[in-house]
């Protein structure tokens, strides 16, 4: 009888021991960028023809009116992707978990669908406005330049350009429902110190053209020992291999480092003298190697695309502050 009451009872210590452990929650993660990935993968896809990836450019360019029957099912049907994003902005690490020892190889596949939630996320907000929730839409316009920033974080100059396609519209919208008159003082205040936070330029372009000029000089050292280089771009580049300057030099691929490196200090500086300093390098491209030069993006048009960051920042806070 004794055995059988210690029997019981020990019985009953284990099968509460298990129900503790089986109610206690998984600590949720701090890392937004898998918050962010199963947003893209609630996705639905809204490039199937030509017409609506027109309508959704235009009308989060403000190029085109407002159209509810045609953009409300859009957004309905990616409502879950929005939120899921929204609140992945809350988080306070984003680590996108880049390969950056496989160089050019380094997958970019989160890249096109970043692009097309932005621009939803921004309709999303034009839509709460439309109808008269100014701060439903102040907060997604806000958790959309948050999303550009985290989008850029660690990322090469394509991710920087790919995030200021996100900024931007947030901010001329909050500018535009600004200089209407349809934010209250609160929601003034709380977009001022949002923008404020921003860096000048928006993003951090120094160290995305630095990311872009170690994965392309990886390349080029794997070009160098490649036993068939031309092949080897091509599977890389996706066109044919230049006729000079396969394998590279030890020499081709210092000068295309010094050439590198002064593109990154000049897009440190205001994007006035970054101008006159990318000017003065022109020469020292055309120095370099064909390999070299068919991988190098434009940096002008970086530099350019720091001046729209700079000149949309600027006029939401000169908005703000009229108001």
């Amino acid at each position: 009888m004794r055995l059988r009451r210690l029997a019981t009872i020990l019985i009953m210590l284990v099968n509460a021991g298990w129900m503790r452990a089986e109610a206690k929650i998984p600590q949720e993660t701090k890392n937004a960028a898998l918050r962010y990935w199963m947003a893209f993968a609630e996705m639905q896809d809204v490039t199937a023809d030509k017409p609506t990836q027109e309508l959704l450019e235009k009308t989060a360019a403000s190029e085109a009116a407002w159209d509810e029957a045609r953009l409300a099912p859009i957004l309905d049907a990616n409502s879950d992707a929005i939120q899921t994003m929204q609140r992945a902005t809350k988080l306070p690490e984003c680590d996108w978990g880049l390969e950056y020892s496989r160089g050019s190889r380094a997958s970019m596949a989160y890249a096109p669908r970043a692009r097309v939630l932005a621009r939803l996320n921004t309709l999303e907000g034009m839509r709460q406005m439309v109808h008269g929730d100014s701060q439903s839409a102040v907060n997604t316009w806000l958790a959309g330049m948050h999303f550009s920033k985290d989008l850029a974080r660690g990322g090469s100059l394509i991710f920087a350009l790919v995030a200021k396609s996100a900024l931007v519209p947030n901010l001329r919208m909050l500018a535009e429902a600004t200089g209407n008159g349809q934010l209250n003082e609160a929601q003034k205040r709380q977009v001022f110190a949002a923008v404020r936070a921003l860096p000048e330029d928006g993003l951090d372009w120094g160290s995305a053209w630095g990311i872009e000029f170690t994965t392309v000089e990886q390349f080029l050292r794997e070009l160098q020992t490649a036993p068939n280089s031309g092949a080897a771009y091509e599977a890389i580049m996706g066109s044919p291999a230049p006729k000079q300057g396969l394998p590279p030099t030890a020499q081709e691929i210092q000068v295309y480092r010094e050439y590198m490196l002064a593109v990154q200090a000049a897009l440190r500086e205001p994007p006035t003298k970054a101008r006159i300093l990318l000017d003065a390098l022109e020469a020292k491209k055309g120095g370099l190697g064909e390999v070299e030069q068919s991988m190098i993006p434009n940096p002008q048009k970086s530099n350019a695309a720091r001046i729209e960051v700079m000149t949309a920042r600027a006029k939401l806070i000169q908005v703000l502050a009229a108001k």
